[in-house]
């Protein structure tokens, strides 16, 4: 067992340049394990800037100087976020309110439709089931305002919080478009000299992960945009923040929008029951839901490699695990990042079997 396990190693991990990619690729990840939570901020203005990248280079291609190129990306950049701050969240904090106001009304209701359910099929459901099941409905109902109590306690310090981050990733995000040159000489220096195979995987993965990340922002805004424009024209309560969850549904494939059909639905439901109005609801939302699935998504994420849903389903359960909604948003690239990485190290032991296959005598 032993020699077995030796042979296996000195198979694929005797290459020097195999074993510094796993060395890097362990520092990553123990970096964001170990010290995620302090380097926050850090963390995601990278990401901005990473996507933010995308508009610096094509801006650049309409031969615009780098400078005023990031210069008109990060003022894009803060009108957006400005857009997001004044107009947006306070309309989905006051749409969240709502709810939470109209939700025992919800919940009564709710009670009065299922209730009949007893006297129609008495041989499946009783009515103390029924009734055990909203019991358990409410004490979660009051839990959860507790924690918005809570919430509501910590207000000061949340909203310290937030200023601090309103202040520091915009600057942050500046200086990573600003000084990206700079910033990524300096990280080659502390690597290794041996980097031809990592400087293959990180090309093979960056155009991956850029192409996904950047198309998946877009596909969210869209989807977001339009399935809000669609749910304020039928007049549906709640439409940013429904449409929101529905554009952040894209993230997790095959699940999200199936998962998002019965907030919807109930939503249409408690409005106008079982009305032509809550038809058009559900048609509206399946349409738009057919359109992303076979318009949108093969548009912007054509240059994407194409990994089994078994896969994608696999990394979102595992990232999404461990960094929660960060980690459904980078379950795929992610698990690009780790395909381009099995791809690159197979292709070495491929193409040199005569010197992974030693073994010392």
């Amino acid at each position: 067992m032993i020699k077995m396990i030796q042979n296996w190693f000195n198979e694929y991990f005797s290459n020097p340049q195999v074993i510094t990619l796993w060395l890097i690729l362990l520092g990553g990840f123990l970096i964001v394990i170990l010290l995620g939570g302090m380097l926050q901020p850090l963390f995601l203005a990278l990401i901005i800037a990473y996507l933010l990248e995308g508009v610096v280079s094509l801006l650049m291609r309409l031969r615009i100087p780098r400078i005023i190129a990031v210069l008109i990306t990060f003022i894009l950049f803060l009108f957006c976020l400005f857009l997001l701050v004044i107009g947006i969240f306070p309309l989905m904090s006051k749409q969240i309110g709502q709810l939470l106001q109209d939700l025992p009304a919800y919940i009564s209701n709710l009670q009065k439709h299922i209730l009949l359910l007893p006297e129609r099929y008495p041989e499946y459901v009783s009515e103390a089931q029924i009734r055990q099941l909203f019991d358990v409905i409410r004490s979660e109902l009051t839990r959860l305002g507790q924690n918005l109590l809570m919430f509501t306690v910590a207000s000061l310090r949340n909203l310290i919080s937030l200023i601090i981050y309103l202040v520091l990733v915009p600057l942050l995000v500046l200086f990573f478009l600003k000084d990206k040159d700079l910033i990524m000489n300096w990280v080659k220096k502390l690597l290794p000299k041996n980097l031809e195979l990592s400087t293959e995987v990180w090309s093979e993965a960056n155009q991956q992960v850029a192409n996904f990340v950047r198309g998946k922002m877009l596909e969210i805004l869209i989807v977001w945009i339009v399935t809000f424009t669609t749910f304020s024209f039928l007049g549906l309560n709640y439409a940013m923040l429904l449409s929101f969850f529905v554009g952040i549904s894209v993230l997790v494939p095959y699940i999200g929008a199936t998962v998002m059909t019965i907030p919807v639905a109930l939503v249409a439901f408690f409005q106008w029951g079982t009305s032509i109005e809550f038809i058009y609801v559900i048609i509206a939302y399946g349409l738009i839901q057919l359109v992303d699935g076979n318009i949108l998504v093969p548009l912007l994420l054509s240059e994407v490699v194409n990994l089994h849903p078994v896969a994608i389903i696999a990394a979102i359960l595992v990232f999404g695990g461990l960094w929660g909604v960060w980690g459904l948003f980078l379950a795929i690239p992610l698990a690009t990042l780790v395909h381009a990485v099995m791809k690159a190290w197979l292709k070495i032991h491929k193409h040199h079997p005569e010197e992974t296959a030693k073994t010392p005598e």
